[in-house]
């Protein structure tokens, strides 16, 4: 079984948060289950989804790795659309 959770590494850069606003995380996916950790990249999506996502990734296992689309994709089937960042700024819809 593999099973998967979050791994936040920021933003932290001043200057970004100063930019787009301080409702934003970004960092990894860590896949546990045979040997080495592997990950996938998260890139910047509103803090309020990265939540939903960690929860989510928490309880799930998988017997096969999942690439990040596959992940997304199911995640996104019974949760509402990630809001990614795309030269947003903060709001908390």
């Amino acid at each position: 079984m593999f099973t998967y959770s979050t791994n936040w590494m920021g933003p932290i850069n001043t200057d970004w948060i100063k930019k787009h606003g301080d409702c934003w995380s970004a960092g990894r996916i860590d896949i546990h289950g045979s040997g080495y950790p592997d990950e996938h990249s998260l890139p910047p999506m509103h803090s309020q989804d990265w939540d939903r996502l960690s929860a989510w990734l928490d309880g799930l296992e998988t017997e096969e790795v999942w690439s990040f689309v596959e992940l997304i994709t199911e995640f996104e089937k019974h949760h509402p659309p990630i809001k990614w960042l795309r030269n947003d700024t903060c709001d908390n819809d």
